[in-house]
């Protein structure tokens, strides 16, 4: 089968593969996914069935929300003791998190922080699980008060949080199918997922960053997969390649991004890429831009088993990590990128 489009090629054939989910069949579309998958961990998508008119929504309410006053958003700033990190943070973390615990390092404490604002909300408090396997995922949600005027704001990101749920459980079973597993394979595994949907503000730059600071630092994600919606100001995301360089991923209007987090290179034994990336500055020339980008974090289950998939096991191959739940392995990440040296 020929390779799906790709978003950029060069000489080396670089660059994040276009595929079209409403493209032939389930199959088709799994087939060119794993090839994705395998190779560059990232993939733009189409046909994704999301109405473009909630997208707009959804950035029209982000973008109120780093809007506020201040006073307004110092009620929302995340609380220290909260380890899943919802509400605003101010300052981008330092943190490079990358692919499993050989290369998450924290940077020096010197290091610049990277030139990012933050909002993000948690799934498992505004969906009421009956279960609650840790007692912080359950803790509220940092919204503005219900009775003022910017209620709308919450009732938007709650609508795109569940669509984007429905993609990702859409993109999960074209996973299965990838991985030569039946399509409802990673069903039971995300009933309860405790994913998160965060936004990105990338201010003007009216002052030139330190050397070293760009706006989100060199790190992977951390679960299953990604959704990232972005817009096209200057200064955007870059992905790592296999020999270190770096390509800038073009954006295309009506896609959203999917990139491989470390658990699902993990779960699927390092078969499958979580991928390096980051957000360089924009160029220093011309009336300065700000950007903004919205990535859904989908997480299976809190207490949801991750050990090898059987099919990414060849014949007297053994596994490459000890099991480990969902929660564990996200509550690891977190604590490591926080930890002092």
């Amino acid at each position: 089968m020929a390779d799906p489009v790709r978003l950029m090629r060069t000489e080396t054939d670089v660059g994040v593969p276009l595929i079209d989910l409403s493209e032939g069949s389930s199959r088709r579309v799994a087939s060119r996914v794993a090839d994705a998958c395998v190779r560059d961990g990232f993939f733009a998508i189409t046909g994704h069935g999301v109405d473009l008119a909630l997208i707009e929504r959804m950035y029209v309410a982000t973008k109120a929300l780093f809007a506020l006053p201040d006073a307004v958003k110092d009620d929302l700033v995340v609380d220290p003791a909260d380890p899943f990190g919802r509400g605003f943070s101010r300052s981008g973390a330092v943190a490079k998190a990358s692919d499993e615990d050989a290369r998450l390092v924290k940077a020096e404490a010197t290091a610049p922080p990277d030139l990012c604002e933050v909002f993000s909300m948690a799934v498992a408090p505004e969906r009421g699980y009956a279960e609650v396997p840790h007692p912080d995922l359950m803790r509220p949600n940092h919204w503005p008060a219900p009775a003022t005027d910017q209620e709308w704001i919450r009732q938007t990101w709650l609508g795109y949080s569940a669509e984007m749920s429905l993609l990702s459980d859409r993109i999960m079973r074209l996973f299965a199918i990838a991985l030569d597993l039946p399509e409802t394979w990673f069903d039971k595994f995300i009933d309860r997922e405790i994913g998160s949907l965060t936004a990105n503000y990338y201010p003007k730059q009216f002052v030139a960053p330190v050397p070293g600071q760009i706006r989100k630092g060199e790190h992977t994600d951390w679960g299953s997969l990604t959704l990232l919606y972005q817009d096209s100001a200057a200064g955007g995301l870059q992905v790592m390649e296999l020999d270190g360089s770096w390509t800038d991923v073009p954006v295309v209007e009506g896609a959203f991004l999917v990139n491989l987090g470390d658990l699902m290179a993990r779960w699927t034994n390092d078969r499958w890429r979580s991928t390096v990336h980051r957000v360089v500055n924009p160029p220093r020339t011309g009336e300065p831009t700000e950007r903004f980008s919205i990535p859904y974090f989908h997480q299976p289950n809190f207490d949801a088993l991750i050990e090898c998939i059987p099919t990414c096991l060849e014949p007297g191959e053994s596994p490459k990590y000890a099991p480990v739940t969902s929660g564990n392995h996200l509550l690891g990440k977190v604590s490591r990128m926080y930890a002092t040296v």
